[in-house]
């Protein structure tokens, strides 16, 4: 079984939602990092010196290969990313090789039987 590696960079109000998201989709599990910060195009605005940047979550899905566009576009559309700048990013990146995942290569493999 193959996986690829969904990063997600969203506002940490939306984290929920994508993580709902992505379970509807047909991950698994993910990994939340609270607390990142980043800047677009546009500078953040700064009051007094002061940076006033939304937080942000990083969100880490480590799916099944032909289940990873799916939720892709399920999580980008409910986190809105194309639709409001600054909303988040999300990519795919691809697995060489991951241990500890046995419990849901077993799960998966139904799934993506029928997804074929």
């Amino acid at each position: 079984m193959h996986f690829k590696l969904i990063i997600a960079f969203v506002q940490d109000e939306k984290t929920d939602d994508i993580m709902e998201a992505a379970r509807e989709a047909g991950a698994t599990g993910c990994t939340v990092i609270n607390n990142a910060r980043g800047e677009g195009i546009k500078e953040s605005k700064t009051f007094f010196g002061l940076t006033l940047a939304t937080q942000r979550d990083v969100v880490l899905l480590l799916v099944e290969e032909h289940l990873s566009r799916e939720i892709l576009e399920h999580i980008g559309k409910i986190g809105e990313f194309d639709a409001k700048p600054g909303t988040g990013i999300a990519f795919l990146i691809d697995v060489e090789d991951a241990v500890g995942v046995m419990h849901q290569a077993e799960e998966l493999g139904d799934i993506v039987e029928e997804n074929l």
